[in-house]
């Protein structure tokens, strides 16, 4: 006669179960971090966008009482046309002119030929200024959207993107719920944690977004009325340049100033470094001041360290989720050393509980 199987003896024992339990959810978990690797970007940027875009949809939804769908699908309209498009155009624009100096250096060259005739030294080649620019390309090549990976994988990115967005805006309430429910922490931490994405999304999104627009307008302008050629180009990579702290735009303007001096342009030269140095480096402090309430108090050298983290692992989009990442990873940090004190405190109390003078019964 068989046994019937609830029976039969399990050989683990039931912390073996557990620990095995624990293991296999990890496994599976990296199997599909590994799997999902190259679109993990698609699924971050939803974060991001619900996270910008959710006070207008509870304002619309469950404050008006507007139509959840209808509001969705306008928000991801809105995304698309107003942050997606302009963005990939830039970068498009960016790689595509960059390409265009890496293969022909002459421009290039004549600078460098008349700084090293205003200073005296020689400190290049062409042969070295062709590999710099090759490796350079090659460098955004791998970073910059739709160009490595190419368009389908790209458009696949953008689609699964707004995909995932849909959801977590029409199923908001399970959305939220999953993750209170699922994630591994006190309701008090993700109370931080939450907190801590809206602050740094603000200051990464929102707001240094819009002062990267500013500075590259300006930067733009400035440069197109001093004379310096290509100014449009410019002008983008200024915008790119404003998200890195301390270094910003004058990356951009400060050469340009340097090649009119070299150019015996010394009135456009001098020009570009006023311009740069009162209007478009202060309209950062300017701008700053007046989001003050929407920036997110977030530390330059956070912010600098996350940009080149964030660029090396997701590319552009690593300019917004690299210091995401890292101010997430020191909330991490607090919130264990404050759940190590409370251990602390809880051991030390029930220790003075059963010390000499235990409490009578």
């Amino acid at each position: 006669m068989p046994t019937p199987a609830q029976d039969i003896e399990n050989i683990y024992t039931p912390r073996q179960q557990y620990i095995l339990l624990i293991t296999c959810l990890v496994g599976l978990a990296v199997l599909i971090f590994v799997g999902l690797g190259g679109y993990i970007t698609a699924f971050l940027g939803a974060g991001i966008l619900f996270v910008v875009f959710r006070p207008w949809f509870v304002g619309l939804v469950h404050q008006r009482g507007w139509n959840r769908q209808v509001v969705t699908i306008g928000l991801l309209v809105f995304a698309f046309v107003v942050i997606i498009l302009p963005f990939t155009a830039l970068s498009l624009m960016l790689v595509d002119r960059i390409r265009i100096y890496g293969q022909d250096t002459t421009q290039i060259m004549a600078v460098l030929h008349k700084i090293e005739q205003k200073t005296g030294y020689t400190f290049t080649n062409e042969q070295s200024v062709r590999t710099l620019l090759q490796q350079a390309v090659g460098w955004l090549s791998q970073r910059l959207p739709s160009l490595a990976t190419g368009l389908l994988h790209f458009t696949v990115i953008i689609g699964l993107m707004l995909f995932t967005l849909y959801f977590m805006f029409t199923q908001e309430e399970g959305f939220l719920r999953g993750l209170r429910r699922y994630l591994p922490f006190r309701p008090s931490t993700l109370h931080e944690l939450g907190d801590s994405l809206k602050n740094n999304v603000n200051a990464n999104v929102l707001g240094q977004v819009l002062i990267a627009l500013v500075q590259a307008v300006l930067t733009g302008i400035t440069l197109h009325i001093f004379g310096v050629p290509d100014s449009t180009f410019w002008g983008v990579v200024a915008f790119f340049m404003a998200f890195i702290p301390v270094l910003g735009t004058p990356l951009v303007w400060g050469p340009a100033a340097i090649l009119k001096l070299a150019q015996n342009h010394t009135g456009q030269g001098i020009g570009i470094l006023v311009v740069g140095l009162v209007v478009i480096m202060n309209i950062d402090n300017l701008l700053r001041i007046l989001l003050a309430r929407r920036l997110g108090n977030i530390h330059p050298l956070i912010t600098l360290a996350g940009v080149v983290l964030g660029v090396n692992i997701f590319g552009i989009l690593g300019l917004v989720l690299g210091p995401l990442l890292l101010s997430y990873f020191i909330v991490l940090i607090k919130v264990f050393e404050r759940e190590n004190r409370i251990r602390q405190r809880s051991r030390l109390h029930k220790s003075s509980a059963g010390g000499l003078f235990p409490p009578a019964t």
